[in-house]
């Protein structure tokens, strides 16, 4: 146990210094607080292997919090306009989670870490409208990782770069902000794609019908975030009218069943964003390995960060060979800025 503990420990260190430093003030204080807690660290070595442990740890006290009238909230921005100081919070942090502690071990166990970033769609909608452009067929979307599959209705948002070019759906209740660090954006993003298929596969879909379960994805947006959070509220209720078949499941079993049965007249393009982490590096070469049989088949893209590196890629699949076809520079894990190349 103090193996572990020491590791989690590490854990949060990195989660405050890499994740939360110039994002979250509140998840940055806690998450060093918590590296020399024993009691919390014991805690969160009930989350289950694989599962980004901050994330869910965090996520789980907010779900809770949302029924309650308890003292912590007065520290979250997400449930006050005047939050007290950070650095006075963990105290009640640490009555609140160990006076919890059961029915946060039973959301460890039921919960996943999946946030539905829309933002994501920002770097990803230039790469499908090239796409399209090259290949004038219409494009048969497969998210793998897809939560609430709100990446799915990429096309249906309007995006504003650099805060002058406005491209996509210009009629859209919901509009995507976001910086372009690299080179210009192509011609093609001028045309809106056209998608006939959406599929999602996940693990624990989420149904948006369900209040629930959107509390959850909301539960997993960080406190000062408030503008995610009202493009995860924008975005479901456009979702909510698009045919968007989701799937429960490992995506990595299911993806050439579901290829099949995509009609030829459809380029399918296969992508998922922030997901390929919690992967273990043996699956990551078996979804290669299908997606080279399906490409013996029919052509398909396949765009994806998090698989050998952090970097955003798009390749070309055909005859099982892999063509790369771009690799994007940096990006936001929020997708507040990327750089395109």
């Amino acid at each position: 146990m103090k193996d572990m503990n020491r590791n989690i420990r590490e854990i949060f260190r990195r989660f405050a210094k890499n994740e939360c430093e110039n994002s979250s003030e509140l998840y940055e204080t806690l998450s060093y607080e918590i590296s020399e807690d024993s009691d919390l660290l014991e805690l969160a070595c009930f989350i289950p292997e694989g599962q980004p442990i901050p994330n869910l740890f965090f996520a789980a006290v907010q779900y809770l919090l949302m029924d309650t009238q308890d003292d912590l909230k007065r520290y979250y921005v997400s449930f006050t306009e005047s939050p007290l100081p950070v650095q006075d919070a963990f105290p009640y942090f640490k009555k609140y989670v160990l006076s919890n502690e059961e029915e946060l071990k039973q959301l460890f166990r039921s919960k996943l870490v999946q946030t539905n970033e829309v933002r994501r769609c920002a770097y990803l909608y230039p790469m499908f409208a090239d796409i399209y452009e090259k290949h004038r067929m219409p494009l048969a979307l497969i998210e793998i990782g897809a939560s609430a599959g709100l990446q799915l209705g990429i096309e249906q948002y309007r995006y504003i770069y650099n805060d002058k070019l406005v491209v996509g759906n210009l009629n859209s209740s919901l509009t995507i902000h976001a910086q372009n660090r690299g080179k210009e954006l192509p011609r093609s993003i001028k045309e809106i794609p056209v998608v006939e298929t959406r599929i999602g596969v996940d693990l624990n879909p989420i149904d948006l019908q369900n209040k629930e379960e959107l509390k959850w994805l909301q539960a997993l947006i960080w406190p000062e975030h408030q503008e995610r959070k009202n493009l995860l509220n924008q975005s479901a209720s456009i979702i909510k009218n698009l045919d968007i078949q989701l799937f429960r499941g490992d995506a990595i079993e299911q993806i050439e069943e579901i290829c099949d049965q995509i009609p030829l007249n459809q380029l399918i393009v296969i992508f998922h964003t922030h997901v390929a982490n919690q992967i273990p590096m043996h699956l990551k070469d078996e979804l290669i390995e299908n997606l080279k049989r399906i490409s013996a088949k029919r052509s398909i893209y396949h765009c994806y960060n998090n698989m050998y590196d952090t970097l955003l890629h798009q390749d070309y699949m055909a005859d099982k060979i892999v063509h790369s076809k771009r690799v994007l520079g940096e990006t936001d894990g929020h997708a507040r800025w990327f750089t395109w190349q």
